[in-house]
């Protein structure tokens, strides 16, 4: 079997979002309003792969807030906290876990052994 041109070999990947830095929209936003004319701009979005909605909108960003505009809300630094927070959260509830199944073990087998000591929780062992 042949693949024609258009067709991909592998049907599972997924392509991925391209995502751009505010120094790449600004660049680019220059690039385009330097442009002396439509050739020269269709060439621009051309070679970058990009529509003029992205124009569009990335101007509407710079105008509205400046530099801060051009940043992407799905990358702000908030985002990443938030997730590396979560990340530290479910982290802390598996090791939680796993130290609570650890203990259920050792009282089961202190019991089997009959040598259950009364011990308050977080308190020293007597030994």
């Amino acid at each position: 079997m042949t693949l024609q041109p258009h067709e991909s070999p592998n049907l599972d990947t997924r392509s991925q979002r391209r995502t751009f830095t505010a120094e790449f929209k600004a660049r680019i936003l220059n690039e385009y309003d330097a442009a002396p004319d439509a050739a020269a701009r269709g060439a621009i979005l051309r070679r970058e792969r990009l529509y003029g909605s992205h124009l569009l909108d990335w101007r509407k960003a710079r105008d509205a807030g400046a530099s801060a505009g051009l940043t992407d809300r799905r990358q702000s630094a908030s985002r990443a906290a938030k997730k590396a927070e979560n990340a530290e959260l479910a982290r802390l509830q598996r090791e939680n876990a796993r130290l609570q199944a650890k203990l259920a073990k050792t009282e089961t087998a202190l019991q089997i052994m009959g040598k259950v000591l009364p011990c308050p929780v977080g308190g020293p062992v007597p030994g």
